[in-house]
């Protein structure tokens, strides 16, 4: 764990300085399953070209709120702009239009098994392109490069190890140059240097490209490691309790709840360690 802490590149130094344009806007956001009330008049901004954390504890509508983000389920109330655009509100071409800007990284990577990874990296080039398949062949060399992953373009996902299945996942998310990359816990699975890697990887896509990402997460080290700003929303409310830089939230908040997330403790404020004093 002490090697992979050591190689990870830190995205705090990187911030944006200053307000920079607004990529995406949520305002007023409700959703419900029935008669439930997931998210209760959420408001937000994310500006162009930061990492951006969506936390908070189990059942809290992290998911929620990122399939919102996506346009994969409408809301009750309120609209969810992307670049400007009310992807809730969107059809047809103007919704096209929409899902053009955005990668998806789904939480287990979501790779089609009967497809090999260059199958999987073209498939939204086939779709929302009429690129020849010489240059759409391009792409995918230079897509898997970038997530260093060469020579596995006639691999099936069942001959990739977890970290590998990941990374091709993030090819393919970023086969057509989002602007917004969009990430359900990316790390799940993977062990802590697979993850290390992982981040790493964010971050400087993140900087070399300037791409916009969107991480729901509950690894805190990732959250430490690769986040401008986070919010973190809370069950008990249905709204966000917190917005701020990560370190500010962990160190200075004065919400008990955002304290003993950031500090792993339970509700009862008791720190969850061995008698040797090491977290469980």
């Amino acid at each position: 764990m002490a090697e992979a802490t050591e190689t990870k590149i830190s995205a705090t130094n990187t911030a944006p300085a200053g307000k920079r344009p607004v990529i995406v806007q949520v305002r007023d956001l409700v959703v419900r399953y029935g008669e439930a009330t997931i998210l209760d008049s959420v408001s937000f901004e994310i500006y162009q070209g930061e990492i951006f954390a969506i936390l908070g504890g189990s059942g809290c509508g992290k998911s929620t709120l990122l399939r919102q983000l996506m346009g994969l389920e409408k809301p009750a109330a309120g609209n969810v702009l992307i670049d400007g655009d009310d992807i809730t509100a969107a059809e047809g071409d103007e919704q096209e239009k929409i899902l053009r800007k955005i990668g998806i990284l789904f939480q287990s990577g979501a790779l089609f098994g009967s497809m090999t990874v260059a199958e999987n990296i073209s498939l939204r080039l086939l779709e929302y392109s009429d690129l020849p398949q010489a240059m759409i062949d391009v792409i995918i060399r230079m897509k898997l490069s970038m997530v260093g992953l060469d020579n596995v373009e006639d691999e099936m996902p069942s001959e990739l190890s977890g970290g590998m299945k990941k990374r091709a996942a993030l090819a393919r998310a970023m086969a057509m140059d989002p602007r917004i990359l969009f990430c359900d816990e990316p790390s799940s699975g993977l062990d802590p240097i697979g993850a290390a890697e992982l981040d790493n990887l964010l971050i400087q896509l993140n900087r070399s490209l300037g791409v916009t990402i969107v991480v729901v997460t509950h690894d805190l080290a990732s959250i430490s490691a690769v986040a401008h700003r986070a919010i973190m929303l809370d069950k008990s409310v249905k709204n966000i309790i917190a917005e701020g830089k990560p370190l500010d939230l962990k160190e200075h908040s004065d919400n008990p709840l955002v304290k003993n997330f950031f500090n792993r403790m339970a509700e009862s404020g008791v720190n969850l360690k061995t008698k040797s004093g090491k977290e469980k």
